[in-house]
């Protein structure tokens, strides 16, 4: 690889066919927790370099459970990225989130079920602080450059992350509704305690697809649905990614880049050795060798 990506964009597989991405390189990469959901594009965009992953597989053959979030994220921190923006689809739970808006959420509501949530474990305890889990100027930076690109978007929100695959019913939607809930996916959980974990800037560009199933007014939705605003929103997201790599540095100083700092607590000559050798690129820095 030429250099460090200044970006790492998880997302769908069509987001990479730009006609203004050059310089293009696809990357099979192998992590301790086995492969990501498929190889890595990195290319030029407006002279920065640039990752692209996508989430589901290419040709979207990988449930949402079934995503390896942990080589994902991974995969991106061995190549040395320290930004990610994560593009979702979702349901909007309030009126004013319509369908085909940006949010950018500044919290996060984990209702998964069966996902491996963390890196550590097997002799190595860790507990992160996720109350902000969205890294507040990163989050702004995408938001302003939604606008820039032409978009509708909203600054804030709660994203509640459900198992899926299946769609919610009319009574779940009500109760994360009377929960305050903003909008609902499948996919931001864990992905963003896993880059906080690997010490990155991460923010989510959530679509809006359609208003899930408590609106009585709209039809409930469906895969129609999803993918033709999905489909509609594309070349946004691809504006706004320009738009936001062209006012990125490189480097630079952002509390989430000590997120492991004060979170380690099991002392260092009690980590087992290969668990040491695993997780290395997380916790190197701050074990005492």
């Amino acid at each position: 690889m030429k250099e460090i990506p200044v970006l790492a964009v998880i997302g769908g597989s069509g987001l990479y066919d730009m006609p203004a991405l050059k310089d293009v390189e696809i990357l099979e990469i192998d992590t301790p927790f086995g492969s990501p959901s498929s190889p890595i594009t990195v290319g030029t965009l407006s002279g920065q370099r640039v990752a692209f992953l996508a989430r589901h597989g290419i040709g979207h053959h990988i449930s949402p459970s079934e995503v390896n979030y942990r080589a994902n994220i991974f995969a991106l921190k061995m190549l040395g990225v320290q930004r990610v923006v994560g593009i979702n689809a979702c349901g909007s739970l309030r009126d004013d989130y319509a369908p085909g808006h940006i949010v950018i959420p500044d919290q996060v509501f984990d209702f998964t079920r069966g996902r491996a949530r963390t890196f550590f474990g097997e002799g190595l305890v860790v507990h992160i602080g996720t109350a902000d889990p969205f890294c507040k100027t990163f989050s702004a930076q995408v938001y302003e450059a939604t606008l820039q690109a032409g978009g509708t978007a909203h600054l804030g929100g709660n994203f509640i992350t459900i198992e899926g695959p299946r769609f919610s019913t009319r009574a779940e939607s009500h109760t994360f509704r009377a929960w305050g809930m903003s909008v609902i996916g499948m996919t931001t959980c864990p992905e963003v305690f896993l880059a906080l974990e690997a010490e990155m800037c991460y923010a989510c560009m959530a679509h809006v697809t359609d208003y899930d199933v408590w609106h009585v007014s709209e039809e409930p939705v469906t895969v129609d649905m999803v993918i033709r605003t999905l489909f509609n929103n594309t070349a946004l997201a691809q504006k706004a990614i320009q738009v936001l790599v062209e006012k990125l540095s490189p480097k630079t100083p952002c509390d989430c880049q000590h997120a492991l700092q004060d979170a380690i607590i099991t002392h260092p000559e009690r980590i087992p050795v290969e668990t040491r050798k695993k997780l290395g690129l997380l916790v190197d820095k701050y074990l005492v060798p």
